[in-house]
């Protein structure tokens, strides 16, 4: 049996992580469509049976009726394979949910609270969907498994987490998925195929925590043996670059430093400055100032470029702002707490040095 895995599509996200550009939140849900439907593509293309997708297809709180329509209208357009949800807990099985409210494609199977098992020829489907934003998790110990049939589980899921916790999102440990011949997870944004237990990551990218490359599974599964090929699919990623700023002595300087970067016109970057600064930074007129639609962050990781142990110890004003200061540091452990105190001297400094 050929299959296709997707996970997180998240369908009608505010990508909020994108807000700094006008209009790319808008560009970024239309993407999500042509992802989708290069998927659907592939499917046809490739004579795939099944298409498996563990939760978060859509945003409950955000998706529109007419996205809807448009994922269904693409389901209708390969009826020969059969399409099985497991939805996640960004978008339960819920009362009004358009899982419960609306009428799906005929090769459409939405699973439900219950673990539920589907019979096909040479392979027994398992699935379970979430039915609040939260799970506590389901047993799967009591499971009597066909061993001459191909098992597999598809769900959201958060492999190896603790159950303790009241936030939970359908915690399961690894050990209980060894008896299936395929797991198909989904919850966690970045591919993660390296077993047979897999999360394929999600097609698009959200941000700055899911770097590298996203796309989807392609697998074949007989006589129990698996074969799995992850494809990438989305054309843009979120990239960092650190850029060490020790010799740059001024705002302007580091602007057009930022501005002659050779990047990707398709990537979305985040710009770390590091090394010592010879003057202050201030990262919300910097980012005023940037001109590249495609810099989406700029972070201040740099440090003050000062001999503190020296000035403290000068017998000038200086020398007591700079010692009182660095007496309250020591009795700090926060490190956010001690960069503010750190920004303080900087610009206590620089306010002394032009007086």
């Amino acid at each position: 049996m050929k299959f296709v895995h997707i996970a997180d599509m998240h369908f009608d996200s505010p990508f909020t992580s994108l807000g700094r550009i006008q209009g790319l939140s808008d560009i970024r849900r239309l993407e999500q469509r042509k992802i989708l439907k290069k998927i659907i593509e592939y499917i046809q293309e490739n004579n795939i049976e099944c298409l498996f997708i563990s939760g978060d297809l859509y945003e409950n709180d955000y998706v529109k009726q007419s996205t809807i329509e448009y994922i269904n209208n693409l389901f209708k357009t390969i009826p020969n394979t059969k399409i099985y949800i497991a939805p996640g807990n960004h978008d339960p099985y819920l009362i009004n949910s358009y899982y419960m409210k609306y009428e799906w494609s005929n090769n459409v199977h939405i699973f439900k609270y219950n673990l539920e098992k589907i019979e096909l020829n040479n392979t027994d489907i398992y699935g379970y969907g979430f039915s609040s934003f939260y799970s506590k998790g389901i047993n799967l110990n009591e499971l009597n498994l066909n061993n001459e049939k191909n098992n597999i589980l598809i769900m959201h899921a958060d492999l190896d987490a603790s159950k303790e916790s009241n936030e939970a999102y359908n915690p399961v440990s690894t050990k209980d998925l060894l008896m299936f011949d395929y797991v198909a997870l989904g919850h966690i944004h970045k591919p993660k195929f390296d077993t047979k237990i897999v999360y394929p990551g999600s097609p698009i990218s959200f941000g700055f925590d899911e770097l590298g490359a996203h796309g989807f599974i392609s697998g074949e599964i007989k006589n129990k043996e698996i074969n799995i090929e992850f494809i990438p699919i989305d054309e843009r990623e979120f990239k960092e670059i650190k850029y060490d700023i020790s010799k740059i002595n001024s705002k302007e300087e580091l602007i057009e430093k930022i501005q002659e970067l050779k990047l990707n016109k398709n990537d979305f970057y985040k710009i770390i400055l590091i090394g010592k600064r010879n003057f202050e930074i201030n990262i919300l007129e910097i980012n005023k100032l940037i001109q590249i639609n495609n810099i989406l962050k700029i972070n201040d990781k740099t440090k003050i470029n000062y001999n503190l142990e020296k000035i403290k110890n000068e017998n000038s004003l200086k020398g007591i702002y700079v010692d009182l200061i660095l007496e309250k540091i020591k009795e700090l452990n926060n490190e956010e707490e001690i960069n503010k105190y750190l920004k303080a001297i900087e610009i206590g400094l620089d306010s002394l040095n032009n007086t």
